[in-house]
């Protein structure tokens, strides 16, 4: 399902800012290799995600599901000088691709790439998350979510990708395991009397969720 007009995304691009070098080179390596292709940020959100890290200057990042690199990136760019990044990737062979890019990144020194299953990893980080960006197994949202949620700073950022699940969601009767648990994870924290949140309906659905 498109669910954004194909015109209005090109318009977007467009009229947005350029990525620098080596995003684009993660990009273009990532679509003209990787058979899931479709699973990276892209330079729309990419921005969108190193405005918030600009604005927000964390001192403590946790993204869940590195992919090739792009979007950790984009969020290591506000990072204070003192400030580390913490992403985790369970296939070896994407978070080989990636930490390939992150020693051509400036940042490199504050980014921590794990590798493995992040149910077991994000439990010993023992960290105040300034943001948190969700972007692996949907199956799994909920428990990752649950597991940061009490090492939220005050003021800090849950950023969960694909919320929106390819317009799967939106069917009256919600089909496929990956889709049913997306939905669910949506209900469970729209239901979550600790914090409040807000659904942008950016490529495949971007939900920003913050402690009351």
């Amino acid at each position: 399902m498109d669910l954004i007009n194909p015109a209005a995304e090109s318009y977007a691009l467009v009229h947005t800012t350029k990525t620098s070098y080596l995003l684009s080179e993660i990009y273009n390596y990532t679509v003209q290799h990787h058979p899931q292709a479709h699973m990276i940020s892209g330079p729309v959100q990419g921005q969108f995600l190193q405005f918030i890290s600009s604005m927000m200057r964390p001192l403590n990042v946790l993204e869940i599901g590195t992919f090739t690199g792009y979007s950790a990136l984009c969020l290591a760019t506000g990072l204070q000088k003192n400030g580390n990044l913490h992403t985790i990737e369970l296939r070896e062979e994407d978070a080989a691709i990636a930490k390939g890019f992150f020693k051509r990144s400036e940042k490199y020194n504050q980014i921590h790439l794990h590798s493995g299953n992040a149910l077991e990893i994000i439990p010993d980080l023992h960290f105040d998350w300034d943001i948190v960006f969700i972007d692996a197994d949907k199956v799994s949202y909920t428990q990752y979510y649950e597991l940061v949620v009490p090492r939220l700073r005050d003021n800090g950022l849950i950023i969960a990708d694909n919320v929106l699940f390819h317009g799967q969601v939106l069917d009256e009767n919600v089909k496929g395991k990956n889709a049913i648990a997306i939905n669910n994870f949506n209900q469970h924290v729209l239901n979550d009397q600790r914090t409040e949140q807000v659904f942008l309906t950016i490529r495949d659905g971007l939900l920003l969720i913050k402690k009351k």
